[in-house]
């Protein structure tokens, strides 16, 4: 058997949870159009012949503002350190940024201190033209040696084959951590909360997404129906506002949509109610984040 732990690693919105859901052929990392969506480690496990694939989505790599963002850098960081293979991600859209070679530096600080293949993944190939990606390759391959380089589109699914026959090659042997029908070690209240959050960064804008966290007050299983309580928070009441919606039009349809997701996922009806509550600074408030989850 072959198994290790694969880290995807790379700036913010490149990709990464677009990743882990394709390779795994199911959703569990939240999605959306905006940079540092993911604020947590995120555990996925594909199961191919012969091989067990301990993969890690991670937050984007950025310069922090808050102490939830630099707690999000510290947790990429770690995650990178305890990795057999590193999945560095960047785009097919433009050259190397600012962002990347951040990210490249830290690579290289990793695999200095402890060798271990890097594959750069080239991502969104599908929304440039192919003549781009050579240049592209060039550039990358004169900041750092690759052990391989995937153009791919997470989005489309291609070449994501390809991608995990290649990892395969370099993982190390030993006994599989996880049960044949293991997809994630997440709990269904952490899943819940952050379908929730998801729906939040879906239908806001500018400041609010950041300000908003999610905290599961009860998560109760009745046989095939699950009562679940949770509470947003934001920092001002003006957000609060804003998050509730005219006449409770924009909480609603989050309850909505979230509540869908849970029910596919979970394969359960769901029941769900949802608070919105002002908890000032909670993004710098120790306390605060070691209670929702940071």
């Amino acid at each position: 058997m072959k198994t290790g732990t694969v880290t995807i690693i790379g700036r913010p919105n490149v990709g990464k949870s677009t990743l882990l859901n394709a390779l795994l052929g199911e959703k569990i990392a939240i999605v959306s159009d905006k940079p540092q969506t993911t604020r947590s480690r995120i555990l996925g496990v594909v199961h191919r012949p012969g091989a067990q694939i301990v993969l890690l989505d991670t937050p984007g790599i950025h310069s922090p503002r808050h102490e939830l963002n630099k707690r999000m850098v510290r947790t990429a960081i770690e995650a990178s350190e305890e990795a057999d293979v590193l999945y560095v991600m960047v785009e097919a859209t433009g050259p190397p940024q600012a962002g990347d070679r951040a990210v490249l530096r830290h690579v290289r600080e990793v695999t200095d201190a402890s060798p271990r293949p890097a594959f750069l993944l080239i991502n969104k190939v599908d929304l440039v033209n192919k003549a781009r990606v050579l240049p592209l390759i060039a550039d990358y391959s004169r900041l750092l040696d690759w052990t391989e380089i995937v153009p791919l589109s997470a989005k489309a699914g291609d070449n994501l084959d390809r991608l995990l026959d290649l990892t395969v090659k370099f993982l190390p042997e030993g006994e599989a951590p996880f049960g044949e029908d293991t997809l994630t070690d997440q709990s269904m209240r952490v899943l819940a909360a952050e379908l929730i959050r998801e729906k939040l960064f879906l239908r806001t804008q500018q400041e609010i997404p950041y300000s908003l966290a999610v905290e599961i007050d009860d998560f109760k299983e009745e046989g095939k129906l699950a009562r679940i309580a949770a509470t947003i928070f934001v920092e001002k009441d003006s957000q609060k506002g804003i998050v509730v919606g005219k006449s409770g039009a924009l909480l609603k349809a989050v309850g909505t949509e979230a509540r869908q997701d849970m029910e596919r996922l979970f394969g359960m009806k769901v029941f769900l109610q949802l608070w919105v509550k002002v908890r000032a600074g909670w993004r710098e408030d120790d306390r605060a984040l070691e209670e929702l989850g940071y």
